[in-house]
């Protein structure tokens, strides 16, 4: 990410979600998130977008290219996978990146090889890094200018409740089980 991109941020409630958007801000970046419903919306500004997008009820590539006058964005972040991967091709600007690290509604997604050439986009598969790369992103994490964000905390003995609270998709971070 450059000073001044624009990044596109899926599942903002979402454990990658919430760490792009903190990491595209710290790079200075505007940023545009997705959630559901407006409670998460407000959590996701709270973290740092600029703008956010109802996945749910909103066309997420017609948004996008009205945040941006037409243009697109000039990073995605995608780890949802099938359910949104033709939406987040949409939303790139030419020259675009997507970054994709999962794929939650599945992995076989497909795409126009002639966009993909004639738009310039590159697509880059992230899984995992580096023990230097880690150090690097602890360095922030030390400053607190990367934050985890925890939803709740749940004893063992509520692994139920957890999982409900994951499968109703109520949770805005990461929902922890302890022993």
């Amino acid at each position: 990410m450059q000073p001044g991109e624009d990044v596109l941020a899926l599942a903002a409630s979402s454990g990658v979600g919430s760490a792009a958007i903190q990491i595209a801000r710290l790079f200075q970046c505007r940023v545009i998130a997705t959630a559901g419903g407006e409670e998460k919306m407000a959590k996701a500004r709270e973290l740092g977008a600029d703008h956010t997008i109802d996945h749910y009820r909103q066309d997420l590539s017609a948004e996008v290219k009205k945040l941006t006058g037409k243009r697109g964005v000039d990073v995605v972040v995608e780890h949802v996978g099938v359910a949104t991967w033709p939406k987040s091709l949409e939303s790139l600007a030419p020259a675009g990146r997507l970054v994709t690290c999962g794929a939650t509604t599945g992995f076989d997604a497909s795409l126009d090889l002639r966009y993909l050439f004639s738009k310039q986009w590159s697509l880059l598969g992230s899984f995992m890094g580096s023990m230097g790369e880690l150090h690097r992103v602890l360095k922030f994490v030390f400053r607190k200018q990367l934050k985890p964000v925890i939803d709740r905390v749940y004893p063992l003995a509520e692994l139920r409740a957890a999982h409900q609270r994951l499968q109703n998709r109520e949770h805005f971070g990461k929902v922890i089980v302890q022993p």
